[in-house]
């Protein structure tokens, strides 16, 4: 059982699998001692190899780092279950892995609790209001900096954050679309950190990169973003999926729940062994287009049922060697001799091939190059998922897809650091004032009150409540308050609704309360300059507006 992909179910817990396990266990220990005692026997002895080790031809490829899953740090991914069966309790201890089940809900059985649960899990996982305005927020501050460097540069937003496909602990990716004779990447890392926007341990600059990008970690947020330079396509490409969207509406639920299954098995990315994003939306779309039974595709409660054959068919029946994938024109599957025809770099059609429906004769997968680990990860999704169906099991969904309590953390401390500022609570009512009270039992009355201030802007937190609240630690300058008043006062969101803006816009002034009627003498009263008194008619707050209210008192009491 590979550890990064699956994990021990409900049915095969027992004594026989302790027992096996134990067995497994020592048998391991034995060999790693046998390993140990012939070392330690033969210090000196170099064992002659019973193989002809094929990067041993000449001495330049002894010195390359190929790709070996285990060199990446595990607490770099907060969604991974890697080797759940042994680290249990540290990855969802708390919570139990499955969040989106509603507690006390009668879950239908076998795939049609399937589809339940699919659409619990897209509820659940989408990204909140104000997860949102984090993320808008992050992306203001990146823009402002990079417009600070080059003021002719525009910068756009593409990716899952644009199509709204996004889980709470994906990347942003940023594009910068400007003229320079050299991609200025260690520049803009120099004002990132100069910008106190991510800390300079945070930032990866991939030069070499098929696509240069630089990568960082938002110093007050922990939300990692890609910025690349000049790669108008990834804008266009967000515009389609969403067309795609529209057209599809299970695309978004299916991605979501796709999505999470890669990215806790970290096959979320192509320099990791897995596939990009895009990839896998471009095989849901044509998964959708040429479904034999597109009429199944309307039916509700089928979420279920399309789940588990897009694992069968990516899993199982997708010929990988000699088929292509093309979703332009309605969708088709193609050979991969006439997609190679089209290609004009010489390149041959990678193992997952993809044509670019917005650029033709570009291949989307050709870095894709531990496809097969994702179709293995594939087949084993419909193994589970079509045994459980079959046979009625509760919880379904919750044998592909766990969400670790590091995640469920790191939510929960977005909710409660940021909240408070984005959506304060409303202002307690005002206390009773006496001298608004009618002074005789006639008509005449009081001056009405002033126009109240405009409500105060938030205060910002405490310069500990990033540091206390996380769930990983960090360091916490004095900046914090200025970064808190970006977040509270910014309005130049992308992708927010109205309502939101003209919350967080320029306060808007209260509106006074409704003005008393005045007697015949405060109205032929005149004021010191020969005009109506501001502070008798309501005007905006006059300079002896104390005094004349005292005044008036003294004049209504004489009268009573």
């Amino acid at each position: 059982m590979d550890p990064a992909v699956a994990w021990y179910q409900p049915e095969q817990e027992g004594p026989a699998k302790r027992l096996w396990l134990r067995i497994w266990d020592t048998q391991s220990e034995l060999d790693k001692m046998n390993l140990k005692n012939i070392e330690n026997a033969n210090p000196n002895v170099n064992k002659a190899q019973d193989f002809i080790p094929i990067n041993d031809v000449n001495g330049e490829n002894r010195n390359n780092n190929y790709f070996n899953p285990a060199r990446r740090k595990v607490n770099d991914n907060r969604a991974s279950t890697f080797n759940l069966n042994k680290n249990h309790d540290a990855l969802i201890g708390e919570y139990g892995g499955c969040p989106w089940r509603i507690p006390n809900y009668a879950y239908k059985p076998g795939v049609l609790g399937l589809h339940e649960e699919i659409d619990h899990f897209y509820m659940y996982m989408s990204p909140t209001e104000t997860e949102h305005l984090v993320r808008s927020t992050v992306v203001n501050r990146i823009r402002a900096a990079i417009l600070s460097l080059w003021p002719q540069a525009r910068v756009e937003v593409f990716g899952s954050f644009r199509t709204g496909l996004y889980l709470p602990t994906s990347d942003i990716d940023l594009v910068v679309i400007g003229q320079w004779e050299k991609l200025p990447l260690w520049t803009l890392e120099r004002e990132l950190v100069v910008q106190d926007i991510a800390e300079k341990e945070s930032i990866k600059v991939l030069e070499k990169a098929t696509v240069p990008i630089v990568k960082m970690t938002d110093k007050y947020s922990d939300v990692k973003v890609d910025i690349s330079f000049n790669m108008s396509s990834g804008v266009k490409s967000a515009e389609l999926i969403k067309h795609f969207k529209e057209k599809y509406p299970v695309l978004s639920r299916l991605v979501m729940v796709l999505k999470q299954f890669l990215l806790q098995r970290d096959l979320n990315e192509v320099f990791t062994g897995g596939i990009s994003s895009y990839s896998l939306i471009l095989m849901c779309i044509s998964f959708l287009q040429l479904h034999p039974r597109p009429e199944r595709l309307r039916q509700p409660n089928n979420l279920g049922v399309l789940l588990i054959e897009f694992f069968e068919l990516y899993g199982r029946k997708f010929n990988y060697v000699k088929t292509a994938i093309r979703v332009k024109n309605g969708g088709s599957y193609v050979s991969k001799d006439e997609i190679q025809k089209e290609m004009n770099d010489g390149h041959r059609p990678s193992l997952l091939c993809i044509e670019d429906p917005l650029t033709p004769g570009n291949d989307i997968g050709r870095s894709s190059y531990g496809a097969l680990q994702v179709k293995q990860a594939f087949d084993y999704g419909y193994i589970v998922l079509q045994q459980a169906a079959a046979a009625g099991a509760p919880g379904v969904l919750g044998r592909v897809l766990r969400v670790t309590d590091h995640v469920l953390q790191y939510r929960r401390w977005v909710r409660d650091t940021f909240h408070p500022y984005f959506f304060p609570p409303p202002a307690p009512p005002r206390p009773h004032d006496d001298s608004d009270q009618e002074w005789s039992s006639g008509s005449v009355s009081p001056p009405p009150a002033a126009p109240s201030p405009p409500a105060a802007a938030p205060s910002p937190p405490p310069l500990s409540a990033l540091q206390c609240s996380s769930p990983t630690p960090r360091r916490v300058s004095a900046h914090q308050s200025l970064i808190i008043h970006h977040i509270t006062s910014n309005s130049d969101f992308n992708n927010i609704p109205s309502g939101v803006i003209q919350r967080y816009g320029t306060a808007e002034p209260s509106k006074a309360r409704p003005q008393r009627p005045l007697s015949a003498k405060q109205r032929r009263q005149p004021s010191p300059h020969g005009a109506p008194s501001p502070a008798v008619h309501g005007g905006p707050g006059g300079p002896r507006r104390g005094a004349d209210r005292h005044k008036k008192r003294r004049h209504f009491t004489q009268r009573s």
